[in-house]
């Protein structure tokens, strides 16, 4: 996180709208910060939390606030800071003691955080969150049994709860009861049949317990089909495919993973060794030099790449990259008897002689556990490298490997560890967390905004076009360009904001001073927008359209700044509980106002598509499917090629239960660059 400059403090104590009395309105500027959080600014929400601490620091409210924007950061220390002095201030705020507990947790502070956990439970017994969480604490730090009785506890209360039996599915593995881990495993299944980390466990099951690839690389299908977008999975499977004699189908995910992520080593490496079997020599020589590129001392990597090299006859290389292997891996005889072969073959028997007396030596010898060593972790315990015939020899020393299974580390296929990974589970929704990473929720395309900033994409790098917004930018009236787009990025530094509170103060002082004029409160909302100051930004637009009501870009302007201070009214009154002082619910005249706005600026430019578009969002989003199809098509016939229209529709047609108008929308939005169509169509997909 960008450090908190000092600068941005005093341009909001300096700006005028936020100041009454030399005091500044700690709720809006709470608020305000809330606001930021909602959207993921979490870095600007800070800056706001800081304001309202520097003028009222006994407040618990907007410590605790500023530790979930930290947690979202990966500030484990500053969150368990933060609500350490939130709980001091008020012990009474229960989320605060859970977010403690997350930070903690995650920084391995398992004992601290199941205190944290216990103390939030005694004042909510039947929170499934903290259950979790304290189940997943004990588990680390090996209170198997209690880990177990808190379990019973959770599932006692939440029987439907699918995570809860994933979760107590891991821990009776590392209990070595299989048996019953699998029970949990199809209860969860059969509760969530998308439970991902259902999929994979069984899968990891099937491979470990008894070599029942075919039932694993079903289960792995499933998980694809689930989230087909994360590159482990792809390489797990190749592995599978790999394992049922499918190479085709195994090189397609290599090449799909790397598709994913290009700087994937895993799959090149992978790929590598596969093209090495097939014989496509140059190509696996080429798949392992791409991975020596990133990590030149992957001796995994050099070890086969020397293998390589000698085959076609390289010996100076292939002796170079070996000569780095036997470096590091002086106990490692099959490295010695390579080096052996290629002396004898380039003629010089005298270091072959030698190499071929020290690899005899080393034959019956164990090798010492070594970090460096493939498939090792951090320790040197094993780690994801893949062998179907580990003997119980192998097995025999913790602290040594026979020559034979470090011969087999050095040439496997590697699969990637912790797909079915544990995942935190938090009371209070603003904690983001990991789990939204993996398991995308199927939400619409959001709205059009107007906004100084874009997100640029691959298939889209530059914002829409609306005529109004051309004509704005062509005067060059306001102090910054004006574009369209409905994936706003996110403020991640001080210096943007400083940017947009200085323009604040210039307009503040330019309007004090000069006759009003429609463009300067345009401007100065604009920067409000920016800043998610929203209600600011409404008056402003207020005023832009009193002195010129045929401003169709101010309506529909208001219209966004409307509907985006509903949806964060809403969120943060959701996230609000007895025990935390909230903020009321809007009525739903908001959204009708916003509505109201659309109208007027479909009449005063009836040829604007991302009116009727936005007009859309928001009827669905009241689950008003007819009217939002009716906006969706007009958006469609206005602009032929209008995506996110079609996705939307799509998503309408499938709200209806009409698969077929879904399919044939999603399908077209996935060839106009809507690239969540195809998650969309996947999901649909699955049986």
């Amino acid at each position: 996180m960008s450090k908190i400059l000092k600068s941005i403090s005093i341009l909001l104590l300096q700006s005028v709208a936020l100041i009454s009395s030399a005091q500044i309105n700690t709720d809006q500027v709470m608020r305000i910060g809330q606001n930021n959080m909602y959207f993921e600014d979490y870095v600007l929400s800070i800056q706001y939390f800081n304001q309202v601490i520097d003028v009222k620091p006994y407040l618990a409210r907007p410590y605790f606030l500023r530790s979930i924007a930290k947690l979202n950061l990966d500030d484990f220390l500053g969150a368990e800071q933060d609500a350490t002095l939130a709980i001091e201030r008020n012990p009474f705020i229960v989320d605060a003691w859970e977010v403690r507990g997350v930070a903690r947790q995650n920084m391995g502070k398992n004992k601290e955080a199941i205190q944290d956990y216990d103390h939030a439970l005694s004042l909510l017994p039947d929170n499934r969150g903290l259950m979790y969480n304290k189940a997943m604490a004990q588990q680390d730090i090996k209170d198997l049994d209690g880990a177990a009785e808190t379990y019973v506890t959770l599932l006692k209360r939440y029987p439907n709860f699918d995570g809860g039996y994933i979760g107590r599915a891991r821990l009776r593995l590392e209990q070595k009861d299989t048996v019953a881990a699998l029970e949990d495993i199809e209860k969860a299944l059969k509760i969530n049949s998308n439970s991902i980390n259902g999929y994979l466990m069984r899968a990891d099951i099937a491979i470990n317990s008894d070599k029942n690839y075919a039932s694993a690389l079903e289960d792995m299908n499933h998980a694809i089909k689930l989230q087909p977008k994360y590159a482990g999975y792809f390489i797990n499977r190749a592995y599978l495919r790999y394992m049922t004699d499918d190479f085709q189908g195994a090189f397609a995910d290599y090449d799909y993973a790397l598709q994913l992520d290009p700087h994937n080593t895993t799959a090149l490496f992978n790929r590598g060794l596969l093209r090495a079997e097939v014989h496509d020599t140059n190509k696996a020589i080429a798949d392992f030099t791409s991975v020596l590129a990133y990590d030149d001392k992957d001796y995994k990597t050099l070890y086969n790449r020397s293998m390589l090299l000698a085959e076609i006859g390289d010996f100076t290389s292939a002796l170079n990259d070996l000569d780095q292997v036997i470096e590091a891996f002086p106990e490692f005889a099959a490295a010695y008897f390579m080096r052996y072969d290629i002396n004898r073959r380039k003629g010089d028997m005298k270091a072959a002689q030698k190499d071929y007396d020290k690899s005899m030596a080393l034959a019956k010898t164990r090798v010492q556990i070594s970090p460096l060593m493939p498939g090792s972790n951090d320790n040197g315990t094993p780690g994801s490298d893949v062998s179907e015939d580990t003997t119980q020899e192998d097995l025999a020393d913790n602290n040594s490997y026979s020559q034979e299974q470090v011969k087999r580390r050095f040439t496997t296929l590697t699969t990637i560890n912790d797909n079915s990974s544990p995942e935190q589970i938090f009371n209070n929704k603003s904690i983001k967390g990991k789990v939204q990473d993996r398991n995308v929720n199927i939400e619409m395309e959001p709205i059009f905004a107007i906004s100084y900033y874009t997100a640029p994409t691959e298939l889209k790098m530059s914002g829409d076009y609306i005529r109004e917004v051309d004509d704005i930018n062509t005067t060059r009236m306001l102090r910054f360009l004006l574009q369209v787009t409905n994936h706003e990025p996110s403020m991640t530094d001080e210096e943007t904001a400083t940017t947009h509170f200085n323009s604040i103060n210039y307009y503040n002082s330019y309007i004090a001073s000069h006759a009003p004029r429609a463009i300067d409160f345009l401007g100065r909302a604009m920067d409000y927008m920016t800043l998610r100051d929203y209600e600011h930004a409404i008056a402003d637009l207020d005023k832009a359209i009193a002195l010129t009501p045929d401003f169709a870009l101010a309506y529909l302007i208001r219209a966004n700044a409307r509907y985006l201070n509903s949806r964060v009214k809403i969120h943060s009154d959701q996230e609000s509980t007895s025990r935390l002082p909230g903020i009321a619910l809007p009525s739903a005249g908001q959204l009708r106002s916003a509505i109201a706005d659309l109208d007027s600026v479909i009449k005063l430019s009836p040829s604007m598509p991302i009116a009727y578009y936005n007009k859309g969002v928001i009827l669905a989003g009241e689950s008003d499917f007819t009217s939002a199809l009716q906006c969706f098509n007009k958006a469609i016939e206005l602009k032929p090629d209008f995506g996110e229209a079609y996705y939307n529709r799509g998503y309408v047609f499938l709200s209806l239960g009409n698969r077929d108008a879904a399919f044939a929308d999603l399908s077209r939005a996935g060839g106009l660059g809507i690239v969540p169509s195809y998650n969309l169509l996947k999901r649909m997909s699955v049986k």
